[in-house]
């Protein structure tokens, strides 16, 4: 695969506009890859630069270094969305196995855990270990993760959750299927497992039932914000803002959507650290809201202020504004909000200064 030479201007922007320590460590440790990524393999490559330069080893979430492990999410989804999507599931894989009590063999690993109903995979165990069978929908990074952490069900109906080495008889990865503008390098397609070898993680239910479970999924809101950020500081650091106060405008109420993003993100990793036991689903399903909320203000704002000049000569910008509605909707929406609201009913009293 070519890659761009280390003086590529895409690159070298972006590490000049990087200003958060660890952005700067993954621009840097990516001085070979072309930006944005344009395909599955190039964004495979990348995480094997990140992998060879320790930057995918993260803190594991709720044991006093949530806010740093975000810190590198939010680094990454700064960089490009895509490949966020892939690193983010390796290091959660990564972390669920080490709660479950296992170790993550060395390669790249992925977590699959969409369940729509018209593609489930059955796990039928046996005495050393077991098989898989059946389809797995929405499996980003596919072509090129060597092994995954798959959610599945036993005969008798319980889910399970079994990790599978990709490099083996029985597999078979879709070659479409993924049509997205956004996150297209994230090629999230299907995989047909036909009768493959996997083993069990923990007992059924064990996934949805950790801590960590929710943990996991408040950091999703980290990914989606530092790609915000990566938006906004066009804006921010626009000429056009000293002048047009309509610019200036949209920037006073970007960094005020922003601001209290990044609050909530860093009382929310401190509160997981003070409770890494605790139930932490209102806790995901708040951070989450607000980040997808202050994603798309500034989505809209940017724009309005900008024009199209940069969605039309900047690539990456182009690229990162196509791929962030996409990876937003990885929430449920209005289902997520009804999910909160039934959790903190008559619990006002946390809205106290």
């Amino acid at each position: 695969m070519p890659l761009t030479a280390p003086t590529d201007p895409t690159r070298l922007m972006m590490r000049e506009q990087a200003t958060d320590v660890s952005e700067a460590m993954i621009v840097d440790a990516l001085h070979h890859a072309p930006l944005p990524f344009g395909s599955v393999e190039a964004v495979g490559v990348a995480m094997r630069m990140l992998m060879a330069t320790q930057r995918a080893d993260l803190p594991l979430p709720g044991m006093g270094q949530t806010l740093q492990r975000w810190q590198m999410l939010a680094a990454v989804g700064a960089v490009d969305l895509s490949l966020a999507k892939v690193y983010e599931g390796h290091t959660d894989a990564v972390a669920i196995l080490a709660e479950l009590g296992e170790q993550a063999s060395s390669g790249l690993w992925a977590v699959w855990a969409a369940e729509p109903p018209t593609a489930r995979v059955t796990y039928h165990p046996g005495t050393d270990g077991g098989t898989l069978s059946g389809q797995k929908a929405w499996c980003s990074g596919a072509a090129v993760v060597d092994w995954a952490v798959v959610t599945a069900w036993t005969p008798d109906e319980q889910p399970i959750l079994v990790s599978v080495r990709m490099r083996q008889p029985g597999i078979r990865v879709e070659a479409d299927g993924w049509n997205a503008v956004g996150m297209s390098a994230s090629s999230s397609v299907a995989v047909v497992f036909d009768s493959v070898a996997a083993l069990a993680i923990g007992a059924p239910g064990a996934y949805v039932e950790r801590p960590g479970f929710w943990q996991g999924g408040a950091g999703i809101a980290a990914v989606w914000y530092g790609a915000t950020l990566a938006v906004a500081r066009r804006l921010a650091s626009a000429h056009k803002v000293a002048s047009d106060p309509h610019a200036a405008a949209h920037l006073g109420a970007i960094d005020t959507a922003l601001r209290a993003v990044r609050a909530l993100l860093v009382e929310t990793a401190e509160w997981i650290d003070a409770h890494p036991r605790a139930d932490a689903m209102s806790a995901a399903f708040r951070v989450r809201a607000a980040a997808e909320a202050a994603a798309n203000e500034v989505l809209l704002r940017t724009g309005r202020a900008l024009g199209p000049g940069l969605l039309c000569a900047d690539a990456a910008h182009a690229q990162r504004c196509a791929d962030l509605p996409v990876f937003l909707r990885q929430t449920h929406a209005e289902h997520d909000l009804a999910a909160l609201g039934r959790a903190v009913a008559n619990q006002s009293h946390g809205w106290d200064l």
